[in-house]
């Protein structure tokens, strides 16, 4: 299958809070190769303009398609409810293996060192979803998790 870049993205990918900047350059070079639109919550632990973000994302960060949001309600105001909210944690009961999911849908992940706010993960309690792993497995690399978030939801979609 080969992605268009041309269109509307099919997807979005929604960063917390991110604190390390290689993760989130690994991330935004992920977003421009499968043309998913990428959403940077603040704030952030470093500067966008930091030489190890550049660096992890290489010369593709100025192909990217992000925007930067103050708060994840200003987000998620500006959205509406026209699209639908995921939010991957390890602390969910529900696989995103059971999802199906939708064009125009947002993935949304949480800071490397504590995830996504608890007061997030109340609110939206049945639409959090989790990577499954092994036994005694605390969580995955962000970058890794984000991969396998939006794989499987271009799979699901085609």
């Amino acid at each position: 299958m080969q992605l268009d870049s041309s269109s509307e993205p099919l997807l979005n990918v929604v960063l917390v809070e991110p604190e390390i900047p290689p993760n989130t350059g690994n991330v935004g070079r992920l977003c421009m190769a499968t043309s998913v639109r990428l959403h940077l919550v603040e704030p952030f632990g470093f500067n966008l303009d930091d030489k190890q973000l550049r660096r992890a994302g290489m010369d593709y960060w100025n192909q990217l398609d992000v925007k930067v949001w103050p708060s994840f309600e200003v987000l998620r105001s500006e959205v509406g409810d026209e699209s639908q909210f995921w939010f991957f944690t390890t602390k969910a009961d529900s696989s995103f293996w059971d999802v199906k999911f939708s064009p125009k849908d947002y993935l949304v992940f949480g800071r490397e060192t504590k995830g996504l706010p608890e007061t997030l993960l109340e609110k939206n309690e049945s639409n959090c979803l989790r990577i499954p792993m092994t036994k005694g497995a605390r969580s995955l690399n962000l970058a890794t998790a984000v991969g396998i978030g939006v794989y499987a939801a271009l799979r699901s979609l085609v």
